[in-house]
């Protein structure tokens, strides 16, 4: 391999962020958390597989896919002015080729579900590809990102069920608000970058009461969990799983107390504990069954 096709390598991994599975794992989790419900335990290797490996390529297509909305904006933004489309070390047209390339081997991948399950991914690839376009006049683009992160679960439901039925919503819901819930810390560390060049978000829109919202979002959410619990026969182990959760919410708030960009960024980065949490919960307590 040539030193210059590593170079370029080296670019589209960071374009998909390959390098920084955080994104992967939050996209990851709920969908974890929805087969192994809808399953009643263990799910059929070949549904985990799709939703593991489609989830991968789903996040990494909707990396390009935003990148590419805000290759003009990102220069602007400390965190993110090198990324590649903003540093113009890729070309737009490589990044809408490799998107493209993504989204068919993810395609192919949710081929081998039931008809059902794909018409629902049609739904993930709409909301995935407009996304980035809400942030231009939507003031809470946290939660349409919450509902293109969150429909792997229905998606999860339909394949191992054959439908959606109400618990299935509700982890839906849960999802959406926890995406809430991170993405604002995520945008409390471009809040001033944001306010500077016209992108919306919820850190934005929440201003100074923006701690006190993520507390009630995230009581909102583990309200929806112990319901989640009760209808699905989960058991104590799942609801010590939820008071962990609750406890890795509580520190969160502590650490952003003073609002420092580097705490506000650790607390989205720990969010993925949460999902770790609910899910091993989730796995323990299906398998008593």
């Amino acid at each position: 391999m040539t030193p210059a096709l590593k170079r370029r390598l080296h670019e589209y991994v960071l374009l998909t962020r390959f390098n920084r599975p955080i994104g992967t794992l939050l996209l990851l989790w709920p969908a974890l958390w929805a087969l192994w419900i809808g399953a009643g335990g263990i799910p059929d290797p070949i549904l985990l597989i799709v939703f593991v490996l489609g989830t991968l390529l789903t996040r990494s297509a909707g990396c390009i896919i935003n990148d590419f909305a805000d290759r003009d904006f990102d220069p602007h933004v400390e965190r993110t002015r090198e990324r590649p489309l903003a540093a113009r070390r890729v070309s737009p047209y490589e990044a809408i080729g490799l998107f493209v390339v993504l989204m068919l081997l993810a395609f192919f991948l949710v081929l081998q579900l039931d008809t059902k399950t794909v018409v629902l991914s049609w739904v993930a690839a709409a909301l995935l590809a407009t996304y980035p376009l809400f942030k231009r006049f939507f003031p809470a683009p946290q939660l349409y990102l919450g509902l293109a992160f969150g429909w792997a679960v229905p998606m999860a439901f339909m394949a191992t069920q054959g439908k959606i039925p109400l618990i299935g919503w509700l982890i839906f819901a849960a999802t959406v608000i926890w995406a809430c819930i991170y993405d604002t810390f995520y945008a409390m560390v471009d809040r001033d970058d944001d306010r500077r060049i016209g992108i919306r978000s919820t850190a934005l829109l929440f201003g100074r009461y923006d701690l006190f919202i993520i507390a009630a979002l995230q009581a909102l959410m583990i309200i929806m969990l112990a319901v989640v619990g009760v209808l699905a026969g989960l058991g104590w182990i799942y609801f010590f799983g939820v008071v962990c959760a609750a406890g890795l919410f509580a520190w969160q708030l502590w650490a952003t107390r003073s609002r420092d960009r580097a705490a506000c960024f650790r607390a989205f980065l720990d969010n993925h504990y949460v999902g770790m949490v609910l899910f091993a919960s989730i796995a323990l307590a299906t398998a008593q069954r």
